[in-house]
C-alpha cells in the first residue's frame, strides 16, 4: 500500500490478500505489503530485533523459511476467520511468529518455566482472543466495499500459534550434532 499510496502503483493492489476472492500467491505476498509508513517502519523494527534472535540462534534460512510459514499461516487463519469483505496486509502476523520462535529458542526447558508459560499464557490468550472479537466489528471501509481493519489481532495470535507449531513439529525432527 506504501508503493500505491506514493506512486499511485495500481498493480501493488493485486498483492493484497482479498478474503472473498484470494489467489494463492496473496497469503504471500500480503506480508511484503503495508498499509502506510507506520504500519511499515513499527513491523520493520520488530522484524530486525526478532528476526536478528532467530538467525543467531537457526541461521539465515530459518529465518526465511519461518517468516514465510508464520505469515502464511496468519494470513490463511485470517482470511478463514475474518468477514469476506476484509483485506489483509502486513507482517504482523510473521513478527509475532519469529517473537514466538526467538523467545522458544531461547528458552530453558525447565519445569518452573513451562508452569509460568501455561499461566501467563492463559492470561494472554484471553486477552488476545477479547481483542479478536473486538476487531471484528471494528474495521473500515476500503475500495470496492471491502474492509481493511487497522489491527488484525487475528494475524497477530495465529502467526503466534504457528511459531509454536513450527517450533514444536521441529523439535520432533531427531538431530544428531556429529552430522555437521
Amino acid at each position: 500500500m506504501v508503493l500505491y499510496h506514493l506512486y499511485k502503483v495500481n498493480q501493488v493492489k493485486a498483492l493484497y490478500l482479498y478474503h472473498n476472492w484470494p489467489a494463492w500467491y496473496q497469503f504471500v505476498t500480503a506480508t511484503f505489503c503495508h498499509a502506510n509508513w507506520n504500519h511499515l517502519s513499527s513491523n520493520l523494527f520488530f522484524l530486525y530485533i526478532f528476526g536478528k534472535l532467530v538467525e543467531e540462534e537457526e541461521g539465515n534460512f530459518a529465518l526465511w523459511l519461518s517468516y514465510i510459514l508464520t505469515g502464511v499461516g496468519a494470513n490463511l487463519v485470517s482470511w478463514l476467520v475474518l468477514p469476506r469483505n476484509s483485506v489483509s496486509v502486513g507482517a504482523s502476523g510473521a513478527v509475532f511468529g519469529l517473537f514466538t520462535i526467538s523467545v522458544l529458542v531461547k528458552m530453558s526447558w525447565d519445569w518452573r518455566k513451562i508452569l509460568e508459560v501455561l499461566i501467563l499464557g492463559q492470561f494472554v490468550v484471553e486477552k488476545v482472543m477479547e481483542a479478536a472479537q473486538a476487531s471484528t466489528s471494528l474495521s473500515g471501509t476500503f475500495h470496492g466495499g471491502h474492509s481493511l481493519q487497522s489491527v488484525n489481532h487475528i494475524a497477530h495470535l495465529s502467526g503466534a500459534l504457528v511459531g509454536v507449531l513450527l517450533v514444536w513439529l521441529l523439535s520432533k525432527v531427531p538431530y544428531d550434532p556429529s552430522d555437521q
